[in-house]
């Protein structure tokens, strides 16, 4: 986590590093093991330059990746001054640098954070959520995508899902295959399975496991960033109040609209999809639990 005056999370940090650790062994499996079930080291060997190729464009290219899904474009001082200002006195008061500035057109009320680093990232706005909340219910979202770029959990979820877009690459080319031309319609087997099956049970397998982790690691990242801007901003209720909002508005939002910015809905304050047990957050009830007891604990005599 980058040194600033968010509050520490060391289970993020230890959860982080065991999704990456643990994803990473999955990669070195599949990688293997295709190789094993093909006979082939040179398979092995694509197999795994191109998922490090994923992970080193993920790493790179997050931000612009991040801004084209949401529709999202940077904005300058001048364009929205009074959004670059916020920004501005939460990372004086949170004494981290000023990140980009971005705003998405769109009416669906929602914020993220993408970027490889602090000094690329960007928090983005959409139009919507502009209109629907006050400007102390903003500076509560945006104190919790500020504490994303401090965590650097951005970018932890961005390169650690490219094991299961590796796997699922894999899957998909087992399906229609893809394998043939290097061996994988063969019955080498005992049961005479062809090798297209194992290559598809052990990738989709990986996927799986992959894209539970990154699940559990995201609804984990999020109650960490309610917790780090409700204490930086020392308001709770008024992020309390934002979450109603945006999934509120969310649920009264046109498919139509809801579908055009899908695509980053894992990035958003609140998932374009509410609920759900495949859900990228945790459930509104518990986040706002969460930012009650941090608001008792402020108002408690001595804190």
């Amino acid at each position: 986590m980058a040194r600033t005056r968010f509050v520490g999370d060391s289970g993020l940090t230890a959860r982080m590093t065991l999704v990456m650790f643990l994803l990473g062994g999955l990669f070195v499996v599949l990688v293997v093991g295709l190789a094993l079930a093909v006979r082939s080291p040179a398979l092995g060997l694509v197999i795994g330059v191109v998922g490090i190729g994923i992970a080193i464009y993920q790493w790179a290219r997050s931000d612009v990746v991040a801004m084209r899904a949401m529709r999202a474009r940077e904005v300058t001082p001048a364009e929205a001054p009074e959004l670059h200002g916020m920004v501005e006195r939460l990372c004086a008061l949170a004494d981290m640098p000023k990140p980009r500035v971005g705003v998405a057109d769109t009416p669906v009320p929602n914020a993220f954070a993408t970027g490889r680093s602090p000094d690329r990232a960007v928090v983005c706005v959409t139009t919507g959520i502009l209109q629907l909340l006050t400007a102390e219910e903003l500076e509560g979202v945006l104190a919790h995508e500020l504490s994303h770029v401090a965590h650097r959990d951005v970018l932890v979820m961005t390169v650690a899902s490219s094991a299961g877009i590796a796997a699922g690459t894999l899957s998909q080319g087992a399906r229609f295959g893809g394998l043939g031309m290097m061996g994988g319609g063969r019955r080498d087997n005992r049961n005479g399975l062809p090798v297209w099956v194992l290559v598809l049970f052990l990738s989709l397998l990986v996927y799986a496991v992959s894209f539970l982790l990154l699940r559990l690691l995201s609804r984990y990242r999020e109650l960490s960033a309610d917790r780090a801007g409700a204490y930086l901003t020392l308001q709770p209720g008024h992020l309390a109040s934002a979450l109603q909002k945006i999934a509120g508005g969310v649920e009264r939002s046109p498919q139509q609209d809801l579908r055009e910015v899908a695509a980053g809905s894992a990035l958003c304050i609140t998932p374009m999809s509410l609920g759900g047990l495949t859900s990228t957050h945790p459930p509104l009830q518990r986040r706002l639990e969460q930012l009650a007891r941090i608001e008792r604990d402020l108002a408690a005599p001595g804190a």
